[in-house]
């Protein structure tokens, strides 16, 4: 698995990474990752489309699963501690 490329975003991390024909779309926030994988035979253009698709809608999305993960984690670890 190697890196291609890293965004930069003010909420989360974002990496693309290549591996077995797939790029791998990585973002993280602190402990929680989201990760998304799109063969590369179904991509006009390489990376550039991988480009394309990580528009501001999906980013936003992508921003609003971190808050329900840690809201889920949270409620989740206060039930192992009672």
């Amino acid at each position: 698995m190697r890196i291609i490329a890293e965004l930069p975003h003010p909420d989360f991390k974002i990496s693309i990474l290549f591996m077995n024909n797939k790029y791998i779309v990585k973002t993280e926030q602190g402990s929680l990752e989201q990760t998304f994988k799109i063969a590369d035979i179904d991509l006009l253009d390489g990376v550039n489309s991988v480009f394309e698709i990580l528009d501001q809608e999906f980013l936003k999305t992508v921003s609003t699963r971190f808050v329900e993960m840690r809201r889920d984690w949270i409620d989740t670890f206060k039930r192992y501690n009672y």
